[in-house]
């Protein structure tokens, strides 16, 4: 399972707690395609905390919106030559957590959300990356509970040769209170078959490329969910909102099939996981750390075109492998 990229496919999945696995494809944001996905944490007995599990299934879309090539003179009259690329990044997310073997809320969560990432290269400002995305988390057994969040940020890319790229720059993102993010990241092509990619503080991904047909990826990043729901009693409605995160570590296997499918296979272990439960007054109800858990995960990506030009491209500058796309 494959996740969701340089910085801007990395900030987005990152914040809005994307279920893909977490292997960084930058060369994705070249060609329409869509993801189906499906996460299941296995819950673990513990004699001190409630047994807590989850399953999570999720599609996400990203659709170029554009790409050309501009040339302007500015004031000084010098000529300045930029390259845009846009995409738009669509999610849909159900999530359905379970306390002691019983669906807690009771029918789930789902999520929405909505962004953009524009990347501009020009010979005057070098390479930049913008984005935003806005969404909102909902129990599935009402509208009277959403939990939004947005995000936005800008990044600078550099190329450092044909095998290196590197991202820095900071996020404004607010899921129940407002934060700036310090981002760092690295896309390093290791030898012909091996790819190193991070995102700080997010996700790392170390990935195998032995041949066009498939690939292995070492994986770590940081998930989780905040959702709202409504708690019935004799006298009334109380609001209550559950935040769960924690670190997964793990392994992926990933087919690419006539050239426009990627199926993928992941397995690990989640780990410093955290649970609490809030009042509608934002105050502590509830609070525990289940153990570590064994997770297991499928996806299946189709990419409706694939255009000869950009896998030039992405593979003359090392964003991922020549004549196929690095998921």
């Amino acid at each position: 399972m494959k996740s969701t990229a340089a910085l801007f496919l990395f900030m987005f999945l990152g914040i809005t707690t994307s279920t893909q696995a977490q292997q960084l494809g930058l060369s994705r944001l070249f060609y329409p395609n869509a993801t189906l996905s499906a996460n299941y944490i296995v819950p673990t007995n513990s004699a001190t905390t409630p047994n807590f599990g989850l399953t999570r299934t999720s599609f996400l879309g990203i659709i170029p919106i554009q790409s050309e090539v501009q040339g302007s003179f500015s004031l000084k009259k010098r000529f300045d030559l930029r390259a845009v690329h846009t995409v738009l990044i669509g999610q849909f997310t159900q999530l359905q957590p379970t306390v002691e073997g019983t669906n807690f809320p009771d029918n789930g969560y789902k999520t929405i959300s909505l962004g953009a990432v524009r990347m501009q290269a020009s010979v005057k400002d070098k390479l930049w990356v913008y984005g935003g995305a806005i969404g909102m988390t909902e129990s599935n057994e009402t509208f009277f509970t959403p939990q939004p969040f947005f995000w936005g940020g800008a990044a600078r890319m550099r190329i450092i040769g044909l095998r290196s790229q590197i991202v820095y720059g900071s996020i404004l993102a607010y899921s129940q209170k407002l934060r700036v993010v310090p981002v760092f990241g690295i896309n390093q092509r290791l030898g012909k078959q091996w790819r190193a990619t991070a995102l700080l503080p997010f996700m790392v991904d170390l990935n195998y490329h032995p041949t066009k047909w498939f690939s292995m990826d070492a994986l770590a990043g940081v998930n989780g969910y905040s959702g709202g729901f409504q708690v019935q009693t004799a006298e009334e409605k109380l609001l209550r909102r559950q935040n769960y995160q924690h670190v997964k570590l793990g392994v992926s296997a990933n087919l690419h099939l006539l050239t426009v499918f990627n199926i993928s296979a992941e397995a690990g272990v989640a780990g410093f996981r955290q649970l609490r439960t809030f009042n509608g007054a934002r105050e502590n109800l509830t609070s525990s750390t289940p153990p570590f858990a064994p997770y297991v995960g499928v996806s299946v990506r189709y990419l409706t075109s694939r255009s000869k030009f950009s896998s030039k491209f992405i593979g003359k500058f090392g964003l991922g492998d020549k004549g196929s796309v690095n998921f």
